[in-house]
């Protein structure tokens, strides 16, 4: 990757998840990652294109944090606490502005669109992956119980920007334990 690509990335990321993504111009980039706009253009051919590489940038985070707790190939309940106690200390840190997903949906609705698209890719991968989990542990429904933590997660994040953090982080993680002690019985350890 290029320099000057790397910027407009960096640059990118700190705005957009700052401020929004609408409401940043490519100007403001441009001037903030001291490139010229032929240079943005020339590594990304629009705005959107910017948005969909921040976004994959942000994915490629998210799926090395999990990896990292997954390599030490932990028993599956103990890396679903893991990935848990993860995110809450992701709610807890000084700059959260809520999920980068979860925003980047909210200004891009349309389901075609690929800013969306890039949203609905990160959301796949992260539910298929907590469901494995499941499945690997034992839970006799691992589908609802996937898409129950990934319920939790989404909330939050919303309660983390909206209430004190420290609580939405707090109460994720007992709603984890919750999950793991409704959903697996005897089969997950307290």
């Amino acid at each position: 990757m290029s320099e000057a690509r790397s910027r407009l990335l960096a640059t990118a990321t700190r705005i957009f998840y700052a401020e929004g993504l609408h409401s940043v111009g490519v100007d403001r980039i441009v001037a903030e990652a001291k490139v010229t706009r032929a240079t943005l253009y020339r590594h990304f051919p629009g705005k959107e294109d910017l948005v969909v590489a921040y976004l994959q940038g942000v994915s490629e985070m998210e799926r090395a944090g999990v990896g990292n707790i997954l390599a030490g190939h932990p028993p599956a309940a103990e890396a679903l606490r893991a990935v848990a106690e993860w995110i809450a200390e992701s709610i807890q840190s000084a700059h959260f502005r809520g999920c980068a997903f979860l925003n980047a949906a909210a200004e891009y609705p349309d389901p075609g669109h690929p800013v969306h698209q890039a949203v609905l890719t990160h959301r796949e991968w992260f539910l298929r992956t907590v469901t494995e989990l499941f499945a690997r542990v034992g839970s006799s429904a691992p589908e609802p119980a996937g898409r129950h933590f990934v319920m939790l997660r989404d909330g939050a994040m919303a309660s983390g920007c909206l209430t004190d953090p420290a609580e939405a982080g707090d109460t994720f993680r007992q709603g984890v334990d919750g999950i793991l002690r409704h959903r697996l019985g005897s089969g997950a350890s307290p």
